[in-house]
């Protein structure tokens, strides 16, 4: 305990000797590691038991989308997002009740925040599709219903195995070394920023100057 006032928690952790650590007692308190081997062989039997449980269907579930993370920090990265946004299954021409049917992620209060990445989570999604095999849900004629795919075609079908169905293509970090160029050498970054804002605050008053004048000659 501590004393009165506002003190730091004490946390502290001493060495645990108490007699165990020297000599034949040396490794009393240690933390063994035996089953090491028995535990990857049981992940690995896992693994496949679950394959097994969802073949045909991918391993990984269902088709997600590529997103920036949040934050300056991250923002840079990408990685996969909870679903896609009902504007980019528009964009694919998929109806926002089917996609989970076909094996698709869909996530009704995410945002498209720019034209590059509602094109490149479209791709996404016609490339899963140009590779999509729906198989009939009963055995027989009546069974196949319109947009299944042929019986012809789902002969000895592969599993998808891979973390993300289809792999983020995911840009190099890192820029090689080079000569400076003089355009870029003659830019500068503040007057360019400078300039944007001055545009932006004077932008309302040269939009009303226009329309008096156009209004004048008419």
């Amino acid at each position: 305990m501590t004393g009165a006032g506002n003190h730091v928690i004490p946390n502290v952790h001493f060495r645990k000797v108490n007699g165990m650590m020297h000599g034949r007692h040396n490794r009393v308190m240690m933390r063994t590691w035996f089953d090491q081997a028995a535990r990857k062989k049981r992940r690995s039997q896992n693994r496949k038991a679950k394959a097994a449980k969802m073949s045909p269907r991918p391993v990984a579930g269902l088709l997600r989308p590529v997103v920036h993370p949040p934050t300056q920090r991250y923002n840079m990265k990408l990685r996969l997002g909870r679903g896609f946004t009902l504007e980019e299954l528009r964009a694919a021409k998929i109806l926002p009740k089917l996609a989970p049917t076909i094996g698709i992620a869909v996530d009704h209060r995410r945002r498209n925040k720019s034209a590059e990445s509602l094109q490149m989570n479209v791709e996404r999604l016609n490339l899963y599709k140009s590779k999509l095999l729906i198989f009939p849900k009963k055995s027989g004629k009546k069974g196949v219903k319109k947009g299944d795919t042929p019986k012809s075609e789902l002969q000895n079908v592969a599993q998808n195995t891979l973390k993300e169905i289809i792999p983020i293509q995911r840009p190099a970090l890192r820029i090689k070394a080079r000569a400076i160029s003089a355009e870029e050498k003659e830019f500068s970054a503040y007057k360019k920023m400078r300039k944007a804002r001055t545009d932006k605050k004077y932008d309302g008053a040269k939009r009303k100057k226009a329309a008096e004048a156009t209004d004048k000659k008419e």
